[in-house]
Protein backbone atom coordinates (compact mmCIF):
# COMPACT_ATOMS: atom_id res chain seq x y z
CA UNK A 1 0.00 0.00 0.00
CA UNK A 2 1.33 3.37 -0.70
CA UNK A 3 1.21 6.77 1.54
CA UNK A 4 -1.72 8.05 -0.74
CA UNK A 5 -3.58 4.99 -0.83
CA UNK A 6 -3.02 4.74 3.09
CA UNK A 7 -3.90 8.30 3.59
CA UNK A 8 -7.13 8.23 1.36
CA UNK A 9 -8.23 5.08 3.68
CA UNK A 10 -7.47 7.03 7.02
CA UNK A 11 -9.95 10.14 5.17
CA UNK A 12 -12.42 7.55 4.73
CA UNK A 13 -12.31 6.85 8.41
CA UNK A 14 -12.31 10.17 9.17
CA UNK A 15 -15.24 11.29 6.76
CA UNK A 16 -17.44 8.47 8.71
CA UNK A 17 -16.42 9.84 12.46
CA UNK A 18 -17.19 13.23 11.11
CA UNK A 19 -20.55 12.32 10.84
CA UNK A 20 -20.47 10.68 14.18
CA UNK A 21 -18.80 13.34 16.56
CA UNK A 22 -16.21 10.83 17.52
CA UNK A 23 -13.12 13.05 16.27
CA UNK A 24 -9.41 13.38 17.63
CA UNK A 25 -9.31 16.82 20.20
CA UNK A 26 -5.79 17.84 21.02
CA UNK A 27 -5.21 21.58 22.62
CA UNK A 28 -1.87 21.04 22.23
CA UNK A 29 -0.05 23.22 20.02
CA UNK A 30 2.29 21.38 17.50
CA UNK A 31 0.10 18.39 17.51
CA UNK A 32 -2.50 17.08 15.25
CA UNK A 33 -6.16 17.61 15.80
CA UNK A 34 -8.83 16.63 13.65
CA UNK A 35 -11.10 19.43 15.51
CA UNK A 36 -9.90 22.96 16.55
CA UNK A 37 -12.05 25.02 18.95
CA UNK A 38 -11.69 28.89 18.36
CA UNK A 39 -13.71 31.42 20.99
CA UNK A 40 -13.23 34.11 23.58
CA UNK A 41 -9.90 36.02 23.58
CA UNK A 42 -8.58 34.53 20.55
CA UNK A 43 -11.59 35.06 18.91
CA UNK A 44 -12.28 38.82 19.96
CA UNK A 45 -8.56 39.11 18.52
CA UNK A 46 -9.54 37.81 14.83
CA UNK A 47 -12.89 39.72 15.22
CA UNK A 48 -10.96 42.76 15.44
CA UNK A 49 -8.28 42.28 13.06
CA UNK A 50 -10.92 41.54 10.36
CA UNK A 51 -13.29 44.57 11.10
CA UNK A 52 -10.25 46.57 10.57
CA UNK A 53 -9.93 45.26 7.21
CA UNK A 54 -13.55 45.43 6.31
CA UNK A 55 -13.31 49.14 7.16
CA UNK A 56 -10.16 49.64 4.77
CA UNK A 57 -11.67 47.95 1.79
CA UNK A 58 -15.23 49.10 2.00
CA UNK A 59 -14.88 50.71 -1.09
CA UNK A 60 -14.54 47.54 -2.83
CA UNK A 61 -17.57 45.43 -1.22
CA UNK A 62 -19.94 46.09 1.55
CA UNK A 63 -18.42 46.42 5.48
CA UNK A 64 -19.70 43.32 6.47
CA UNK A 65 -19.40 41.07 2.94
CA UNK A 66 -15.62 41.59 3.58
CA UNK A 67 -16.02 41.00 7.25
CA UNK A 68 -17.60 37.19 6.65
CA UNK A 69 -14.38 36.76 3.96
CA UNK A 70 -11.67 37.77 6.18
CA UNK A 71 -12.84 35.95 9.07
CA UNK A 72 -13.53 32.37 7.12
CA UNK A 73 -9.38 32.85 6.01
CA UNK A 74 -8.27 34.06 9.06
CA UNK A 75 -10.42 31.07 11.04
CA UNK A 76 -8.61 28.51 8.58
CA UNK A 77 -5.20 29.81 9.07
CA UNK A 78 -4.98 29.66 12.83
CA UNK A 79 -5.90 26.10 13.01
CA UNK A 80 -3.04 25.51 10.51
CA UNK A 81 -0.82 28.06 12.47
CA UNK A 82 -1.69 26.21 15.71
CA UNK A 83 -1.44 22.50 14.30
CA UNK A 84 2.11 23.04 12.62
CA UNK A 85 3.29 25.96 14.61
CA UNK A 86 6.65 26.94 14.54
CA UNK A 87 7.36 24.77 11.67
CA UNK A 88 5.60 27.36 9.48
CA UNK A 89 6.29 31.19 9.29
CA UNK A 90 4.40 33.41 11.77
CA UNK A 91 1.33 35.18 10.76
CA UNK A 92 1.60 38.75 11.31
CA UNK A 93 -1.97 40.26 11.48
CA UNK A 94 -1.02 43.75 11.17
CA UNK A 95 1.29 43.70 8.16
CA UNK A 96 -0.46 40.91 5.88
CA UNK A 97 -3.40 38.99 5.42
CA UNK A 98 -4.09 36.26 3.23
CA UNK A 99 -0.43 35.65 2.57
CA UNK A 100 2.38 36.71 0.15
CA UNK A 101 0.52 36.77 -3.15
CA UNK A 102 -1.73 33.56 -3.10
CA UNK A 103 0.95 32.01 0.04
CA UNK A 104 -0.98 32.07 3.23
CA UNK A 105 2.29 30.29 5.08
CA UNK A 106 6.12 29.58 4.31
CA UNK A 107 8.11 26.37 5.79
CA UNK A 108 9.83 28.27 8.57
CA UNK A 109 13.61 26.68 7.22
CA UNK A 110 12.85 27.58 3.49
CA UNK A 111 10.53 29.92 2.19
CA UNK A 112 9.83 29.18 -1.20
CA UNK A 113 7.39 26.15 0.44
CA UNK A 114 4.05 27.93 -0.31
CA UNK A 115 1.12 26.57 1.80
CA UNK A 116 -2.30 27.92 0.66
CA UNK A 117 -5.59 27.70 2.87
CA UNK A 118 -8.60 27.27 2.30
CA UNK A 119 -11.98 27.68 4.17
CA UNK A 120 -15.26 26.68 3.54
CA UNK A 121 -18.78 26.43 5.90
CA UNK A 122 -20.95 23.70 4.61
CA UNK A 123 -22.44 20.09 4.48
CA UNK A 124 -19.83 17.74 4.65
CA UNK A 125 -21.56 16.06 1.19
CA UNK A 126 -21.85 19.06 -0.87
CA UNK A 127 -19.05 21.51 0.36
CA UNK A 128 -16.49 22.15 -1.83
CA UNK A 129 -12.90 23.85 -2.09
CA UNK A 130 -11.49 25.68 -4.69
CA UNK A 131 -7.94 27.08 -6.29
CA UNK A 132 -6.25 29.14 -8.71
CA UNK A 133 -4.21 27.72 -11.18
CA UNK A 134 -1.70 30.59 -9.88
CA UNK A 135 -2.34 29.03 -6.63
CA UNK A 136 -1.47 25.43 -7.43
CA UNK A 137 1.99 26.70 -9.08
CA UNK A 138 3.35 28.88 -6.31
CA UNK A 139 2.08 26.71 -3.54
CA UNK A 140 3.25 23.06 -2.11
CA UNK A 141 -0.13 22.29 -0.33
CA UNK A 142 -3.24 23.59 -0.32
CA UNK A 143 -5.21 22.76 3.21
CA UNK A 144 -8.73 22.33 3.71
CA UNK A 145 -10.86 24.07 6.93
CA UNK A 146 -14.10 23.04 7.10
CA UNK A 147 -16.28 25.12 9.43
CA UNK A 148 -19.27 23.91 11.44
CA UNK A 149 -21.22 26.89 12.10
CA UNK A 150 -21.89 29.49 9.68
CA UNK A 151 -19.54 32.36 10.05
CA UNK A 152 -21.53 35.67 11.79
CA UNK A 153 -20.53 39.14 13.69
CA UNK A 154 -22.26 37.28 16.43
CA UNK A 155 -20.93 33.59 16.56
CA UNK A 156 -19.42 33.39 19.99
CA UNK A 157 -17.52 29.94 19.14
CA UNK A 158 -16.45 27.70 16.03
CA UNK A 159 -15.53 24.35 15.58
CA UNK A 160 -13.00 24.02 12.57
CA UNK A 161 -12.52 20.62 11.44
CA UNK A 162 -8.82 19.91 9.40
CA UNK A 163 -11.04 18.30 6.54
CA UNK A 164 -7.61 17.23 4.64
CA UNK A 165 -4.80 18.71 2.04
CA UNK A 166 -3.75 18.25 -1.06
CA UNK A 167 -0.01 18.10 -2.68
CA UNK A 168 -0.42 20.50 -5.47
CA UNK A 169 1.81 18.07 -7.91
CA UNK A 170 -1.59 16.11 -7.82
CA UNK A 171 -3.78 18.87 -9.07
CA UNK A 172 -3.57 18.73 -12.68
CA UNK A 173 -4.18 22.50 -14.05
CA UNK A 174 -3.31 24.67 -16.61
CA UNK A 175 -5.71 27.39 -16.26
CA UNK A 176 -8.98 28.67 -14.35
CA UNK A 177 -9.57 27.25 -11.27
CA UNK A 178 -10.69 23.48 -9.89
CA UNK A 179 -12.89 22.57 -7.30
CA UNK A 180 -12.67 19.41 -5.12
CA UNK A 181 -14.62 17.54 -2.13
CA UNK A 182 -14.18 16.14 1.26
CA UNK A 183 -14.02 12.59 -0.10
CA UNK A 184 -10.99 14.11 -2.70
CA UNK A 185 -8.41 15.27 -0.16
CA UNK A 186 -6.09 13.10 1.80
CA UNK A 187 -6.12 12.39 5.53
CA UNK A 188 -4.69 15.86 7.71
CA UNK A 189 -2.60 13.83 9.76
CA UNK A 190 -0.45 13.20 7.12
CA UNK A 191 0.30 16.97 6.70
CA UNK A 192 3.59 17.40 8.88
CA UNK A 193 4.56 14.10 7.37
CA UNK A 194 4.73 15.01 3.64
CA UNK A 195 5.70 18.48 4.82
CA UNK A 196 8.95 16.92 6.20
CA UNK A 197 9.73 14.31 3.32
CA UNK A 198 9.29 17.22 0.93
CA UNK A 199 11.16 19.37 2.45
CA UNK A 200 13.87 16.96 3.16
CA UNK A 201 13.44 15.79 -0.79
CA UNK A 202 13.88 19.38 -2.09
CA UNK A 203 17.21 19.62 0.24
CA UNK A 204 18.74 16.88 -1.43
CA UNK A 205 17.70 17.42 -4.99
CA UNK A 206 19.07 21.14 -4.63
CA UNK A 207 22.60 19.75 -3.68
CA UNK A 208 22.17 17.53 -7.13
CA UNK A 209 20.39 20.23 -9.21
CA UNK A 210 23.82 20.17 -11.42
CA UNK A 211 23.17 16.32 -12.58
CA UNK A 212 19.64 17.35 -12.85
CA UNK A 213 20.22 20.29 -15.04
CA UNK A 214 22.90 18.32 -17.36
CA UNK A 215 20.74 16.50 -18.70
CA UNK A 216 18.19 18.83 -19.88
CA UNK A 217 18.10 21.02 -23.51
CA UNK A 218 19.47 24.24 -23.04
CA UNK A 219 16.37 26.13 -23.95
CA UNK A 220 14.86 24.69 -20.80
CA UNK A 221 17.73 25.88 -18.02
CA UNK A 222 16.20 29.64 -18.19
CA UNK A 223 16.19 30.27 -14.73
CA UNK A 224 17.25 28.18 -11.50
CA UNK A 225 13.34 26.42 -10.53
CA UNK A 226 12.03 27.24 -7.32
CA UNK A 227 10.96 24.80 -4.96
CA UNK A 228 7.43 24.63 -5.84
CA UNK A 229 8.64 23.87 -9.26
CA UNK A 230 11.18 21.65 -8.61
CA UNK A 231 7.99 19.46 -6.37
CA UNK A 232 6.28 19.39 -10.05
CA UNK A 233 8.92 17.75 -12.08
CA UNK A 234 11.36 16.23 -9.39
CA UNK A 235 9.78 15.11 -5.84
CA UNK A 236 11.88 12.16 -5.53
CA UNK A 237 15.41 12.62 -4.26
CA UNK A 238 18.88 10.88 -6.37
CA UNK A 239 18.74 8.23 -4.04
CA UNK A 240 19.10 4.58 -4.88
CA UNK A 241 16.41 1.84 -3.52
CA UNK A 242 18.46 0.58 -0.52
CA UNK A 243 19.36 4.11 0.57
CA UNK A 244 15.79 5.12 0.14
CA UNK A 245 14.50 2.09 1.91
CA UNK A 246 17.16 3.31 4.93
CA UNK A 247 15.81 6.68 4.74
CA UNK A 248 12.08 5.85 5.20
CA UNK A 249 13.05 2.89 7.96
CA UNK A 250 14.54 5.63 10.08
CA UNK A 251 11.83 8.25 9.57
CA UNK A 252 9.32 5.13 10.65
CA UNK A 253 11.58 4.32 13.68
CA UNK A 254 11.68 8.54 14.10
CA UNK A 255 7.65 9.01 14.08
CA UNK A 256 7.25 5.95 16.15
CA UNK A 257 9.39 7.34 19.27
CA UNK A 258 7.57 10.68 19.00
CA UNK A 259 3.99 8.81 19.00
CA UNK A 260 3.53 10.27 15.02
CA UNK A 261 2.02 6.66 14.63
CA UNK A 262 0.42 7.32 11.57
CA UNK A 263 3.27 8.94 10.11
CA UNK A 264 5.50 6.10 11.15
CA UNK A 265 2.75 3.41 9.04
CA UNK A 266 3.13 5.47 6.36
CA UNK A 267 6.84 4.94 5.99
CA UNK A 268 6.94 1.10 7.13
CA UNK A 269 4.55 0.94 4.26
CA UNK A 270 6.43 2.31 1.77
CA UNK A 271 9.57 -0.09 2.26
CA UNK A 272 7.50 -3.16 2.48
CA UNK A 273 6.17 -2.19 -0.89
CA UNK A 274 9.76 -3.13 -2.54
CA UNK A 275 10.23 -5.23 0.74
CA UNK A 276 7.56 -7.28 0.87
CA UNK A 277 9.81 -10.49 2.63
CA UNK A 278 11.08 -7.91 6.01
CA UNK A 279 9.70 -9.84 8.68
CA UNK A 280 11.32 -7.25 10.90
CA UNK A 281 9.11 -4.34 9.25
CA UNK A 282 5.94 -6.56 9.83
CA UNK A 283 6.74 -6.76 13.53
CA UNK A 284 7.07 -3.20 13.89
CA UNK A 285 4.04 -1.82 11.75
CA UNK A 286 2.20 -4.02 13.61
CA UNK A 287 3.47 -2.34 16.71
CA UNK A 288 2.37 0.84 15.58
CA UNK A 289 -0.89 -0.12 14.49
CA UNK A 290 -1.62 -1.72 18.14
CA UNK A 291 -0.61 1.93 19.31
CA UNK A 292 -3.32 3.24 17.29
CA UNK A 293 -5.63 1.48 18.50
CA UNK A 294 -6.09 -0.82 15.15
CA UNK A 295 -5.82 -4.05 16.26
CA UNK A 296 -7.33 -5.94 13.19
CA UNK A 297 -4.33 -4.36 11.01
CA UNK A 298 -2.00 -5.36 14.23
CA UNK A 299 -3.00 -9.14 14.03
CA UNK A 300 -2.29 -9.22 10.13
CA UNK A 301 1.30 -7.88 10.38
CA UNK A 302 2.17 -10.06 13.13
CA UNK A 303 0.42 -12.94 11.33
CA UNK A 304 2.66 -12.22 8.29
CA UNK A 305 5.51 -11.93 10.17
CA UNK A 306 4.53 -15.49 11.83
CA UNK A 307 3.74 -17.16 8.39
CA UNK A 308 7.80 -16.23 7.03
CA UNK A 309 9.32 -17.55 10.51
CA UNK A 310 6.86 -19.97 12.59
CA UNK A 311 9.67 -19.75 15.53
CA UNK A 312 8.99 -15.99 15.93
CA UNK A 313 8.16 -15.73 19.55
CA UNK A 314 8.01 -12.19 19.89
CA UNK A 315 5.20 -11.68 16.77
CA UNK A 316 3.23 -14.65 18.64
CA UNK A 317 3.68 -12.72 21.70
CA UNK A 318 1.99 -9.31 20.58
CA UNK A 319 -0.46 -10.95 18.59
CA UNK A 320 -1.30 -12.28 21.62
CA UNK A 321 -1.56 -8.72 23.09
CA UNK A 322 -3.94 -7.73 20.25
CA UNK A 323 -6.22 -10.21 20.28
CA UNK A 324 -6.77 -10.06 23.85
CA UNK A 325 -8.06 -6.02 23.13
CA UNK A 326 -10.50 -7.76 20.96
CA UNK A 327 -11.93 -10.20 23.35
CA UNK A 328 -10.32 -12.86 21.71
CA UNK A 329 -8.70 -14.21 25.08
CA UNK A 330 -8.82 -17.85 23.51
CA UNK A 331 -6.19 -17.57 20.64
CA UNK A 332 -4.72 -15.35 22.59
CA UNK A 333 -3.69 -17.70 25.16
CA UNK A 334 -2.81 -20.44 22.46
CA UNK A 335 -0.27 -17.57 21.21
CA UNK A 336 1.30 -16.76 24.42
CA UNK A 337 2.16 -20.30 24.86
CA UNK A 338 3.22 -20.82 21.54
CA UNK A 339 6.00 -18.07 22.31
CA UNK A 340 6.36 -19.60 25.69
CA UNK A 341 7.35 -22.89 23.98
CA UNK A 342 9.80 -21.18 21.83
CA UNK A 343 11.12 -19.13 24.28
CA UNK A 344 10.49 -20.49 28.10
CA UNK A 345 12.32 -17.81 30.00
CA UNK A 346 10.69 -14.71 28.90
CA UNK A 347 8.65 -13.22 31.88
CA UNK A 348 6.38 -10.96 29.95
CA UNK A 349 4.75 -14.01 28.22
CA UNK A 350 3.87 -15.85 31.57
CA UNK A 351 2.65 -12.27 32.82
CA UNK A 352 0.71 -11.75 29.63
CA UNK A 353 -1.01 -15.14 30.00
CA UNK A 354 -1.78 -14.87 33.24
CA UNK A 355 -3.91 -11.80 32.80
CA UNK A 356 -6.26 -13.59 29.95
CA UNK A 357 -6.51 -16.66 32.01
CA UNK A 358 -7.21 -14.63 34.71
CA UNK A 359 -10.13 -12.84 32.51
CA UNK A 360 -11.77 -15.98 31.28
CA UNK A 361 -11.90 -16.95 35.08
CA UNK A 362 -8.99 -19.30 34.97
CA UNK A 363 -6.78 -17.76 37.99
CA UNK A 364 -5.39 -20.97 39.74
CA UNK A 365 -4.17 -21.19 36.06
CA UNK A 366 -3.27 -17.12 36.33
CA UNK A 367 -1.59 -17.60 40.21
CA UNK A 368 0.91 -20.85 38.13
CA UNK A 369 1.51 -18.36 35.18
CA UNK A 370 2.96 -15.07 37.62
CA UNK A 371 4.78 -17.52 39.51
CA UNK A 372 6.28 -18.36 36.98
CA UNK A 373 6.95 -15.08 35.62
CA UNK A 374 8.25 -13.97 39.13
CA UNK A 375 10.81 -16.94 39.11
CA UNK A 376 12.61 -15.65 35.59
CA UNK A 377 12.27 -12.18 36.60
CA UNK A 378 12.29 -11.76 41.03
CA UNK A 379 11.90 -8.45 40.33
CA UNK A 380 8.76 -8.28 38.57
CA UNK A 381 6.59 -6.03 40.27
CA UNK A 382 3.63 -5.96 38.15
CA UNK A 383 3.83 -10.12 38.31
CA UNK A 384 3.29 -9.54 42.06
CA UNK A 385 0.57 -7.15 42.20
CA UNK A 386 -1.36 -9.27 39.53
CA UNK A 387 -0.94 -12.26 41.03
CA UNK A 388 -1.84 -10.48 44.38
CA UNK A 389 -5.32 -9.34 42.23
CA UNK A 390 -5.86 -13.31 41.45
CA UNK A 391 -5.47 -14.73 44.83
CA UNK A 392 -8.09 -12.29 46.13
CA UNK A 393 -10.03 -13.55 43.46
CA UNK A 394 -9.64 -16.94 44.49
CA UNK A 395 -10.52 -15.91 47.95
CA UNK A 396 -6.65 -16.37 49.35
CA UNK A 397 -5.25 -12.89 51.27
CA UNK A 398 -3.53 -10.29 48.82
CA UNK A 399 -0.35 -10.15 47.66
CA UNK A 400 0.18 -6.85 46.93
CA UNK A 401 2.71 -5.93 49.72
CA UNK A 402 5.40 -7.87 48.13
CA UNK A 403 4.62 -5.87 44.45
CA UNK A 404 4.94 -2.41 45.96
CA UNK A 405 8.23 -3.62 48.46
CA UNK A 406 9.65 -4.22 45.31
CA UNK A 407 8.64 -0.75 43.40
CA UNK A 408 7.01 1.48 46.22
CA UNK A 409 6.12 4.13 43.41
CA UNK A 410 3.82 2.06 41.88
CA UNK A 411 0.90 4.03 41.80
CA UNK A 412 -1.26 1.22 40.12
CA UNK A 413 -0.34 -1.60 42.93
CA UNK A 414 -2.00 1.03 45.74
CA UNK A 415 -4.86 1.67 43.71
CA UNK A 416 -5.65 -2.06 43.17
CA UNK A 417 -4.99 -3.05 47.01
CA UNK A 418 -7.31 0.41 47.83
CA UNK A 419 -9.69 -1.84 45.88
CA UNK A 420 -9.61 -5.14 47.22
CA UNK A 421 -9.75 -3.28 50.76
CA UNK A 422 -12.90 -1.63 49.93
CA UNK A 423 -14.05 -5.09 48.97
CA UNK A 424 -13.60 -6.49 52.34
CA UNK A 425 -15.39 -3.29 54.12
CA UNK A 426 -11.91 -2.01 55.18
CA UNK A 427 -12.91 1.81 53.63
CA UNK A 428 -10.18 3.70 55.79
CA UNK A 429 -7.58 1.15 54.93
CA UNK A 430 -8.38 1.87 50.74
CA UNK A 431 -8.74 5.62 51.57
CA UNK A 432 -4.92 5.52 52.85
CA UNK A 433 -4.04 3.80 50.00
CA UNK A 434 -5.82 5.71 47.31
CA UNK A 435 -4.19 9.14 48.73
CA UNK A 436 -0.88 6.97 48.43
CA UNK A 437 -1.56 6.28 44.83
CA UNK A 438 -2.65 10.34 44.59
CA UNK A 439 0.99 11.23 45.99
CA UNK A 440 2.64 9.31 43.23
CA UNK A 441 0.43 10.11 40.66
CA UNK A 442 -1.25 13.63 41.11
CA UNK A 443 -3.43 12.81 37.41
CA UNK A 444 -4.72 9.52 38.67
CA UNK A 445 -7.99 9.81 37.83
CA UNK A 446 -9.17 6.68 38.63
CA UNK A 447 -7.66 6.87 42.29
CA UNK A 448 -9.71 9.90 42.78
CA UNK A 449 -12.85 8.34 41.77
CA UNK A 450 -12.14 5.30 44.16
CA UNK A 451 -11.50 7.30 47.00
CA UNK A 452 -14.46 9.56 46.35
CA UNK A 453 -16.44 6.04 46.55
CA UNK A 454 -15.04 4.96 49.60
CA UNK A 455 -15.88 8.79 51.18
CA UNK A 456 -18.96 8.06 50.23
CA UNK A 457 -19.21 4.51 51.58
CA UNK A 458 -18.15 5.98 54.87
CA UNK A 459 -21.06 8.74 54.50
CA UNK A 460 -18.77 11.72 53.81
CA UNK A 461 -20.41 13.29 50.91
CA UNK A 462 -18.26 16.33 51.15
CA UNK A 463 -15.15 14.92 50.49
CA UNK A 464 -16.71 12.06 47.90
CA UNK A 465 -18.20 15.41 46.00
CA UNK A 466 -14.00 17.07 46.08
CA UNK A 467 -12.57 13.15 44.85
CA UNK A 468 -15.57 13.20 42.20
CA UNK A 469 -14.90 16.51 40.59
CA UNK A 470 -10.92 16.04 40.47
CA UNK A 471 -11.55 13.05 38.61
CA UNK A 472 -13.48 15.24 36.09
CA UNK A 473 -10.79 17.94 36.04
CA UNK A 474 -8.46 15.35 34.79
CA UNK A 475 -10.91 13.52 32.86
CA UNK A 476 -13.87 15.31 31.75
CA UNK A 477 -15.32 12.43 29.90
CA UNK A 478 -15.41 10.42 33.13
CA UNK A 479 -19.27 9.44 33.06
CA UNK A 480 -19.19 7.04 36.26
CA UNK A 481 -17.62 10.04 38.17
CA UNK A 482 -20.56 12.20 36.91
CA UNK A 483 -22.95 9.64 37.92
CA UNK A 484 -22.07 9.15 41.74
CA UNK A 485 -21.58 12.69 41.76
CA UNK A 486 -24.96 13.16 40.28
CA UNK A 487 -25.70 10.71 43.61
CA UNK A 488 -24.22 12.19 46.21
CA UNK A 489 -26.05 15.51 45.51
CA UNK A 490 -28.92 14.09 45.33
CA UNK A 491 -28.25 12.77 48.42
CA UNK A 492 -27.40 16.66 49.47
CA UNK A 493 -30.95 17.69 48.14
CA UNK A 494 -28.73 19.20 45.68
CA UNK A 495 -31.50 18.10 42.70
CA UNK A 496 -30.65 20.71 39.91
CA UNK A 497 -26.74 19.40 40.28
CA UNK A 498 -27.35 15.81 40.29
CA UNK A 499 -29.80 16.69 37.33
CA UNK A 500 -27.14 18.65 35.80
CA UNK A 501 -24.35 15.84 36.34
CA UNK A 502 -26.48 12.77 34.97
CA UNK A 503 -27.28 14.29 31.63
CA UNK A 504 -23.27 14.78 31.64
CA UNK A 505 -23.26 11.06 32.25
CA UNK A 506 -25.83 10.16 30.04
CA UNK A 507 -23.98 12.21 27.41
CA UNK A 508 -20.90 10.37 27.49
CA UNK A 509 -22.22 7.04 28.35
CA UNK A 510 -24.20 7.64 24.70
CA UNK A 511 -21.19 8.75 22.91
CA UNK A 512 -19.19 5.47 24.25
CA UNK A 513 -22.30 3.36 23.14
CA UNK A 514 -22.75 2.28 26.82
CA UNK A 515 -26.59 1.40 26.42
CA UNK A 516 -27.56 0.12 29.52
CA UNK A 517 -25.74 2.58 31.56
CA UNK A 518 -27.62 4.99 29.40
CA UNK A 519 -30.98 3.91 29.63
CA UNK A 520 -30.84 3.61 33.69
CA UNK A 521 -29.72 7.54 33.69
CA UNK A 522 -32.18 8.57 31.63
CA UNK A 523 -34.60 6.94 33.45
CA UNK A 524 -33.30 8.73 36.72
CA UNK A 525 -33.16 12.15 34.96
CA UNK A 526 -37.33 11.54 34.01
CA UNK A 527 -37.95 10.51 37.28
CA UNK A 528 -36.25 14.34 38.91
CA UNK A 529 -37.77 16.09 35.87
CA UNK A 530 -40.98 14.77 36.66
CA UNK A 531 -40.64 15.44 40.66
CA UNK A 532 -39.64 19.24 39.79
CA UNK A 533 -42.22 19.47 37.96
CA UNK A 534 -44.53 18.66 40.48
CA UNK A 535 -43.09 20.38 42.67
CA UNK A 536 -43.59 23.89 40.64
CA UNK A 537 -47.44 22.30 40.55
CA UNK A 538 -47.73 22.71 44.34
CA UNK A 539 -46.06 25.85 44.76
Amino acid sequence: MDWITLLRSLQSDFIKRLTSGCLLHCETEGQYSELTIISGERLKALREFCWLMAEKYKRVSPVRDVFISYLKGKLGEEVVKERLADFITEVDYEKRFGGDGNIDFTLTSDPSIGIEVKSRHGSIDRVRWSISSEEVEKNAVVVCILIQEDVSEAQSQYHLFLAGFLPTRMIKLKTGKISFGIDQLLYGGGLWCYLEQLQSSLNNSSRQQPSIFKYLPKQEILSKPTNNQLIKSFFQPEYNNEDLNTLYIKLGDECFEKGEYTNAIVNYSKVLQVKPSDIDLYYKRGLTHYQLGDYEAAIADYSQAIQMNIQDAKSYNKRGLALSQLGRLEEAINDYTQAIRINPNVAVAYKNRAEARSHIGDNQGAIEDYTQAIKINPHYADAYKNRGIARYLLGSQPGFPQAIKINPKDAIAYKKRGNARSDFGDFEGAIEDYTQAIQINPNYADAYYNRGNAHSDLGDFERAIEDYTQAIQINYNYADAYYNRGNIRLEMADKQGAIEDFQKAADIYRKEGKLEALKDTREIILDLEIEESLDILKF
